[in-house]
């Protein structure tokens, strides 16, 4: 008998973020699991990473970057 999704949203909703981005992580890889652009977003996220922690970016925080597209959009 399956669990309805209502039941496994409310569930899902329930547990830590950690836990919540695993699963997340999980779900897409089951669509696609050796997609290029898969390959192509994790690699780009690493370079980004590796930029943040050499000190050769800086971090903006979510509404100030919001903020800055915005003003470049209008």
């Amino acid at each position: 008998m399956s669990i309805p999704v209502y039941e496994l949203e409310a569930e899902i909703l329930g547990l830590p973020p950690e836990e919540r981005a695993q699963l997340l992580e999980r779900l897409i890889e089951s669509f696609e699991p050796e997609s290029r652009v898969r390959d192509a977003w994790v690699a780009l996220a690493l370079r980004r990473e590796a930029e943040v922690k050499s000190g050769k970016v800086d971090l903006v925080a979510g509404p100030e970057a919001v903020g800055r597209v915005r003003a470049r959009i209008a």
